[in-house]
């Protein structure tokens, strides 16, 4: 029995998608919390698919504004009743040549504030496009996740609404008595919305020379990824404790990549049904309907999650995304060397720079327990096993694209060959094997295709390459 397509529940920016699973059965297996062990947040999810998006901030802010406007016209018309209660009427006329001297400020605002939108979008793309030719496809996400980016467009874009609308209130009746409402505090507010709007304009302009270098660019990348470090759930478990497998279960869905899962839930539908759950396939792998997605372990007869239980359990879409993904990070660093180590762009010294940081996070990554995690319910028992990249796995994928492309450039095997010294001083006896491995094999293609005379030279510790 498996989950109906489209049952899965929609990624906030409409292009990831969720896939259910079938039913399986199984029962649990009793385990001890592992140590150290901390809970994903359960809004999490949510949270990062919005940072992925472009539209929801606009949105928000727009939506913010006009409750702000509603608020501040309310006011400008108690103003008025006030005034016209205590019989001021000379304030009142007052407030009317203010806002008479302002609304041509507010009028020039809306009719600009579109073109000034324009200009920043235009910047944008333009920032968007280089960024894509000289360094990774992948690191425009950088751009769409930029908080001053989407904080400068809903700004923007809430001004020129703002505008829009304190235009509405200023009425052709100039008698005080008679007048129903001065919008002097909408004024104050767009004069105000102005001013942030052109701190933000300096901000932002900053923001993005920043994003175009590529030192900012790759310190940015290895952010984020220690983050996902901070944030994945640590602890050692007894595997032979999760009991046999009984089944497995599906995937239902649309084809895409596996983005993310909903721990919480997942731990949820297996201690419902006392089994333990184990996802098949990796943060970032591709998967498409009738791939194995679970497997249910357990040495009872209970039943398997039931339909409903699996919803909205698995985040699938068109790209990989930072969130529970260990591995993206590296991936990244590793597309902006190798395109800095091709022929057409022939920029070692960019590849050395992104050295430096695999070769950060892999240092972090040294003394981590890597290749399983196991999800506790509350009584501390396991019932999710999340497999992710191994040592192993890492070491190969940070050094061995790199390495078969760097054989001709000395500058990165000297910046290679030192880094995996500097991995073997710290990293634990066993997890110095595929270092060891990535260290001959880097010696054995230097040997083949180097002259022999530079040999020696190529082969050299060099944290800076060629200093």
């Amino acid at each position: 029995m498996s989950n109906s397509k489209g049952e899965g529940n929609s990624d906030a920016d409409g292009g990831g998608r969720d896939g259910g699973a079938s039913e399986g059965g199984g029962e649990g297996a009793r385990a001890r919390r592992g140590k150290g062990y901390r809970r994903p947040r359960a809004l999490s999810p949510l949270r990062e698919h919005l940072r992925d998006t472009f539209w929801f901030a606009p949105t928000a802010a727009m939506v913010l504004i006009f409750v702000l406007w509603t608020g501040a016209s309310a006011l400008d018309a108690a103003i008025v009743r006030l005034l016209q209660e205590h019989q001021n009427l000379a304030e009142i006329d007052e407030l009317i040549r203010i806002v008479n001297d302002i609304k041509p400020v507010v009028s020039t605002v809306s009719s600009a504030m579109m073109t000034f939108i324009g200009v920043v979008f235009s910047i944008s793309l333009v920032a968007v496009q280089m960024a894509s030719g000289q360094f990774s496809p992948r690191v425009v996400r950088i751009f769409v996740r930029s908080r001053i980016t989407k904080l400068t467009f809903a700004v923007f874009l809430s001004t020129f609404t703002l505008s829009l609308l304190v235009l509405t209130s200023f009425e052709s009746e100039a008698e005080a008595r008679h007048v129903t409402t001065v919008p002097i505090v909408q004024s104050v507010l767009t004069l105000l919305m102005v001013a942030l709007s052109l701190f933000l304009f300096i901000a932002y302009v900053n923001s993005t020379l920043r994003l175009m270098r590529v030192g900012h660019v790759v310190d940015r990348i290895t952010g984020e990824c220690l983050r996902v470090l901070d944030r994945m759930p640590r602890g050692d478990f007894d595997e032979a404790l999760v009991g046999p497998e009984r089944g497995r279960i599906g995937y239902v869905g649309q084809s895409g990549v596996l983005r993310d899962v909903n721990i919480a839930r997942l731990v949820r539908a297996a201690k419902a049904q006392g089994v333990v759950l184990r996802l098949l396939p990796r943060i970032g792998d591709f998967v498409v309907p009738g791939t194995p997605l679970l497997s249910v372990h357990g040495s009872g007869q209970g039943d398997g999650p039931t339909r409903s239980a699996l919803r909205y359990t698995v985040m699938v879409g068109v790209e990989r995304t930072f969130h529970q993904d260990l591995a993206f990070g590296l991936r990244q660093l590793c597309d902006i060397a190798l395109r800095a180590l091709s022929h057409a762009i022939n920029d070692p010294t960019t590849a050395v720079l992104c050295l430096d940081r695999i070769v950060q996070l892999l240092t972090v990554l040294a003394n981590r327990p890597l290749g399983a995690v196991g999800h506790p319910d509350g009584k501390g028992e396991i019932r999710l096993v999340q497999d992710v990249p191994s040592w192993a796995d890492l070491v190969d994928l940070a050094f061995a694209e790199i390495r078969l492309c760097a054989v001709g450039s000395p500058q990165v095997t000297r910046r290679i060959m030192a880094g995996l010294d500097d991995l073997l001083r710290i990293a634990p006896g066993e997890r110095r094997q595929p270092l060891l491995r990535q260290r001959e094999l880097l010696a054995q293609a230097v040997m083949l295709a180097v002259p022999e005379a530079e040999r020696g030279f190529a082969l050299e510790p060099d944290r800076q390459g060629i200093g």
